[in-house]
């Protein structure tokens, strides 16, 4: 089945909608008015970390080098798209991914809000609309990336970055969004499953079929490869990767000059359950801002 006869309310999202490539970068940026006002006190997360999650590692977790098996096959998933199959003549392919480190949670308000206040950034307003603890939304891809740089900078320069966090970033490493291969390594583990928990749906661990967004790390799952939060549903999250054909191949550099679309992962709130597997795969334009489009980072070399 086709990946256009699945798709509702994201329709105008996936990658092979050709219309989203004619939206300028900067199509809905706007002046913030007055930068937003940040709560002093933020349950679970650190105030004097950038609004960071308060654990050991500021909420990233390493994901182990290694191979898992990319791309689904319907004989498996009775749900797979089209644009999941690896190639003619193979349905999955194996990927070696370097380890890794990805945030156990989605980017929030407030993390977004601390850099739109020190930066000064032209973002849309409505980016900052929700809570704070929820994620943030109405980002483009640019948005994301720059956030991606300032929390390099402010890591590696403050004495409150964990040291094994801290060794990396001295070693070369950057924080980033990671590859499409990396997101799904993180969200499937190297067994195959369909969804972060297993291989049937689970509205009690994502939020999805929904009306809006929740906060981050309310879904804590156990059952999860690497027990990350909203790996499936809440909000679709924007990649580095460009979206192309499968096999996968990783560019660190991708090409900017010519129109692109980037993939995104992951489904939203407003999704139903064939769009928050670990293998579908959407698309959007780098300069849209949808209330549904968020992203998380990862710290890799």
């Amino acid at each position: 089945m086709t990946l256009q006869a699945r798709v509702s309310h994201s329709v105008a999202l996936l990658a092979f909608i050709a219309s989203l490539a004619c939206q300028p970068i900067n199509s809905d940026t706007t002046p913030l008015a007055q930068t937003p006002e940040l709560p002093t006190t933020l349950s679970r997360f650190r105030v004097d970390a950038w609004y960071l999650p308060d654990d050991a590692l500021l909420g990233f977790v390493k994901i182990p080098a290694g191979s898992f098996l990319m791309g689904s096959d319907p004989s498996l998933d009775s749900q797979a798209f089209d644009n999941e199959r690896w190639s003619t003549s193979a349905a999955q392919g194996v990927v070696e991914v370097a380890d890794f480190y990805i945030s156990r949670s989605e980017v929030t308000v407030a993390q977004f809000g601390l850099f739109a206040n020190r930066t000064g950034r032209n973002i849309s307003d409505t980016a900052l609309n929700g809570k704070p603890a929820h994620p943030v939304t109405s980002v483009s891809w640019p948005d994301a990336l720059a956030y991606c740089r300032w929390l390099q900078s402010v890591l590696t320069a403050s004495a409150n970055t964990p040291v094994e966090l801290q060794q990396l970033l001295e070693d070369g490493w950057r924080v980033t969004l990671p590859s499409e291969a990396e997101w799904e390594k993180a969200a499937r583990g190297n067994d195959g499953r369909v969804y972060p928990w297993g291989n049937n749906p689970r509205p009690d661990v994502a939020n999805y079929n929904a009306s809006e967004t929740r906060p981050v790390g309310n879904g804590v799952c156990d059952d999860c490869a690497y027990n990350l939060s909203d790996m499936a549903g809440n909000v679709w999250e924007f990649t580095r990767s460009q979206y192309l054909p499968y096999p996968f191949t990783d560019t660190p550099q991708p090409d900017l000059t010519t129109d692109s679309l980037f993939v995104m992962r992951g489904g939203s709130y407003a999704d139903g359950p064939n769009l928050v597997r670990t293998t579908t795969r959407g698309g959007a334009d780098p300069g849209i801002r949808r209330p549904f489009i968020g992203f998380r980072v990862v710290i890799t070399r």
